[in-house]
């Protein structure tokens, strides 16, 4: 009686240690439904700290999430390719150029 239980526990054992290989094994779901993250140009000045955009269109002010790639453009007014988080009110900053000036004649 006791071989048999101890044979069904080591079996029940095995059983969800294979259950969770299998959970663990699955790719992870990236479709995060209702995220608003796309990537996209926009134009305006970045702050003096290199922590926020203010944007020239709507004068939306946006954190950025990543400074180190705006390091040195401090103050300047750029255009940059990033991915915008609506949600957060962020963006991710994927490249950065030095805008044309407005007032050349």
């Amino acid at each position: 009686m006791k071989k048999q239980m101890i044979i069904s526990f080591v079996l029940a054992l095995l059983m969800s240690a294979v259950a969770v290989a299998q959970y663990g094994a699955q790719p992870p779901d990236n479709s995060k439904s209702g995220t608003t993250v796309k990537t996209v140009s926009i134009t305006g000045k970045i702050s003096s700290d290199g922590t926020t955009f203010v944007s020239d269109k709507d004068s939306k002010s946006w954190t950025i999430s990543n400074p180190d790639a705006v390091k040195g453009h401090e103050g300047h007014h750029v255009t940059l390719q990033a991915q915008v988080d609506a949600d957060k009110n962020e963006v991710h900053v994927v490249g950065l150029r030095m805008a044309k000036d407005s007032m050349q004649k």
